[in-house]
């Protein structure tokens, strides 16, 4: 996995909103990083800023007698910089339950922060991670992505890539039976298929002059592969209905 400081005008503005962050909610970030398409690698020219982290507080505030404190942080800076944390105690249990996203958080190529108290935390959970839950986190995403945003004669482009990048993981976890890439580009040489890469890269090289809303042509080929992946449940459920309700021969 290739990780990366952030850097630029940006990184700058992210790095002091963190540290206010900390002095005012008193807590110390074991994790930032960047999620979303800019963690993916297919950002459009006015994507905003994704940031996630996890957190931990002084002992005494998990031991205190009166009501906790809420289990995450959510900082809305402006519509272009989004930051939202997780208590650590959070954080383990959605481990425990194979949380797609907690895993996308711990692998991201864009890192802001990390500590070594991190490192040791991540050597135990990544021992956590479900294929199972992963599939079917990323087939339902996929799925949803499909149902509400792809189907007119013009679609955005952004939400293609929301639908071939779960796919393509749900491909490479059921060929591996491992965590899948963060970045694109990995998970695309891991495991899309050949005859689909020119696609793939039309499809990128013309997002990446596209805002976020801008529509265009429907590719075929790319089509092709989400339907396919994507197989309705209902001729196969309404063969067993006809079977099971037949009279018997």
């Amino acid at each position: 996995m290739r990780y990366q400081d952030y850097e630029g005008e940006a990184a700058d503005l992210i790095q002091m909103k963190l540290q206010e962050i900390e002095r005012g909610e008193g807590i110390r970030i074991l994790r930032a990083i960047e999620s979303g398409s800019r963690a993916w690698g297919f950002a459009s020219p006015d994507s905003d800023y994704d940031v996630r982290f996890i957190y931990v507080r002084p002992l005494r505030d998990y031991l205190t007698l009166r009501p906790r404190r809420k289990d995450t942080i959510d900082w809305v800076v402006d519509e272009t910089l989004d930051i939202c944390g997780w208590d650590l105690s959070k954080a383990l249990q959605l481990a425990h339950k194979g949380n797609l996203y907690l895993f996308e958080w711990a692998t991201s190529p864009v890192v802001y922060r990390s500590t070594e108290t991190w490192d040791e935390v991540w050597e135990v959970v990544r021992g956590y991670f479900s294929p199972r839950a992963a599939l079917y986190s990323y087939y339902g995403i996929a799925h949803n992505t499909n149902r509400d945003f792809l189907q007119g004669e013009r679609v955005r482009y952004k939400k293609y890539l929301y639908a071939l990048r779960p796919l393509l993981a749900c491909k490479f976890i059921a060929e591996r039976r491992a965590q899948p890439p963060v970045a694109f580009d990995e998970l695309v040489d891991a495991a899309a298929p050949v005859e689909l890469l020119p696609a793939i890269e039309q499809l990128l090289a013309a997002k990446a002059h596209m805002n976020e809303k801008d529509e265009a042509a429907r590719i075929p080929a790319i089509d092709a592969f989400i339907d396919d992946a994507l197989r309705p449940w209902e001729p196969l459920e309404d063969l067993f209905c006809e079977v099971v309700g037949a009279p018997e021969e």
